[in-house]
């Protein structure tokens, strides 16, 4: 009702306008630079990226686990918040006007691209990296050969795997980003994301709207294809349990550290120095503003913030809830007489590709669908407020499944038998034995369900926008889209409030899954 309708009422309108819309050369621009941004964004990362990863792998454990937190911070950032703090960069040192400005360009989009995506690199390759047998390169090194070689026929060959998956995951943050493009990018810097938005809601042209949604759902469904037959191609690494910690080497580390520092910390430490200047030095005049109503805010930012924190706890409620039953019917039980946990292994992965949907199918398509399908009778919920948390489950739900999932199959089945034997129902088994066992992942695909319906723009910006309906990305896009410095103060308190609730979910996170490294 919430997710496939209106997907497929998309696919329906776009299909009558898809010839007339790719002729225009206009579209075809944007097409071409929405792949060409993703590209570069990808390539950039990776150089970025991969370093960082070698240096991850050589810290001791209890520190990888600090770092791990602490660059996850901008992943999970809301879009409109990243845009904020770099927007913050450009006004600080000067380059948002004059020769040097980046400004609405297209290397703003891909340091923001870069920012966000950077944990998703290190994170996947430096754990992987950290796993590997580090006795073949020892070997290779005995046998004469350089580091250079040593990584070049030892390690890269091994890393394969993570890196491919990384990057298709990168290419796919890149290619349906939304709320980076719009801020930073400006109407000159257009995306297939951000002309289904100005087609929708600025032109009302919802026939041009839903055939570029049409567009990037076939080329997203391609490129996850082609990634899957790409890694099923690839040898899988092995990683030994009796494997030796890569060598610490400082110089690496201290490099990586300050391209770290550069890369992340100055975006959000200029945000907060920003949130906090004041016309005469510093102080909380602009976290005071935000309980005060301007003219292009239909209620008070601060009102806007409370909207938001009570649509994610209830959407992380819905997402937490369906997302437990149904990783309940994907790992066994009941399920087996579907065939979906033991069974055809066709209708297995169709169950689990269709639980993850909403992770390929980008925010923007969902909403526009929303907009289109949910407004006749008998299903007119477009313009009641609880479409938005459901339209924000849709999007955490999952992160629930996937979290859970994995540990749910890992439970030993014969800890359930030996307690029926003992004479516990059904019931009492998965109350005693499984959900003492998956309760933590349920809490860190909570959390993550959480981080995502704060930050969640894409799909709430087409939705109703009424003073009870008004959440806090919407305001803060509002607030940077309007010129004045006292708004612009708000607007970075406002970011910087946004971005604590969010770095708040990630130490949650990564609290609760201190001693299972899987989870993420």
């Amino acid at each position: 009702m919430f997710f496939a309708y209106p997907v497929l009422t998309v696919v329906a309108d776009g299909l009558s306008g898809l010839g007339d819309l790719l002729g225009r050369s206009a579209i075809r621009g944007v097409l071409w630079f929405t792949v060409w941004q993703a590209v570069a964004s990808t390539g950039l990362t990776l150089a970025v990226g991969i370093p960082a990863a070698a240096a991850l792998a050589r810290l001791r454990p209890r520190t990888r686990r600090i770092v791990r937190a602490v660059i996850t911070v901008p992943f999970v950032l809301p879009t409109v918040v990243v845009a904020g703090a770099f927007e913050a960069t450009f006004d600080r040192f000067g380059l948002d006007e004059g020769t040097l400005s980046l400004r609405h360009t297209v290397w703003a989009i891909l340091a923001a691209h870069v920012f966000f995506n950077y944990a998703v690199v290190v994170r996947t390759v430096g754990s992987w990296w950290a796993g590997l047998d580090g006795r073949n390169a020892d070997a290779a090194a005995v046998l004469g050969a350089t580091p250079v070689r040593t990584f070049r026929f030892v390690t890269w060959p091994l890393l394969r795997p993570a890196v491919a998956a990384s990057a298709a995951v990168t290419f796919l943050f890149s290619f349906t980003s939304f709320g980076v493009i719009l801020i930073l990018g400006g109407p000159a810097r257009a995306t297939v994301e951000t002309e289904i938005y100005r087609y929708a809601i600025t032109r009302l042209d919802f026939a041009t709207a839903s055939a570029l949604a049409l567009c990037q759902l076939v080329a997203v469904a391609a490129l996850v294809t082609l990634a899957g037959v790409a890694e099923r191609r690839r040898a899988v690494a092995r990683r030994a349990p009796g494997r030796t910690a890569p060598r610490r080497r400082h110089g690496v580390i201290a490099v990586n550290a300050a391209v770290a520092v550069l890369l992340l910390g100055v975006p959000i430490g200029t945000l907060v120095e920003r949130a906090f200047a004041t016309g005469d030095g510093y102080g909380f005049a602009n976290f005071t503003a935000l309980t005060e109503r301007v003219q292009m805010l239909p209620a008070t930012a601060l009102a806007a913030l409370a909207h938001s924190l009570g649509f994610a706890a209830l959407a992380t409620a819905i997402a937490t809830v369906v997302g437990a039953l149904a990783s309940i019917v994907v790992v066994g039980g009941r399920a087996r007489a579907l065939a979906v946990a033991r069974g055809a292994a066709w209708l297995r992965r169709l169950f689990d590709v269709g639980l993850t949907l909403p992770l390929g199918v980008s925010a923007v398509t969902v909403g526009l669908g929303m907009l289109l399908a949910l407004d006749t009778p008998p299903l007119e919920f477009r313009t009641a407020w609880w479409i938005i948390p459901v339209a924000h489950a849709l999007v955490g739900m999952p992160f629930v499944v996937r979290t859970l999932v994995p540990t749910l199959r890992s439970i030993d089945n014969r800890l359930r038998e030996a307690a029926a034997v003992l004479g516990a129902s059904p019931l009492r088994t998965r109350r005693e034995v499984d959900v003492p066992i998956a309760s933590r992942a349920v809490a860190v695909g909570a959390a993550f369900a959480f981080a995502v319906s704060l930050g969640e723009f894409g799909a709430t910006a087409f939705l109703p926008r009424r003073p009870d309906t008004l959440t806090a990305p919407l305001a803060l896009f509002r607030l940077l889209g309007t010129p004045g410095e006292s708004l612009r103060g708000q607007a970075m308190a406002l970011a910087v409030v946004l971005m604590a609730t969010t770095a708040a979910s990630v130490l949650v996170i990564e609290g609760l899954r201190r001693t299972d490294e899987s989870l993420f």
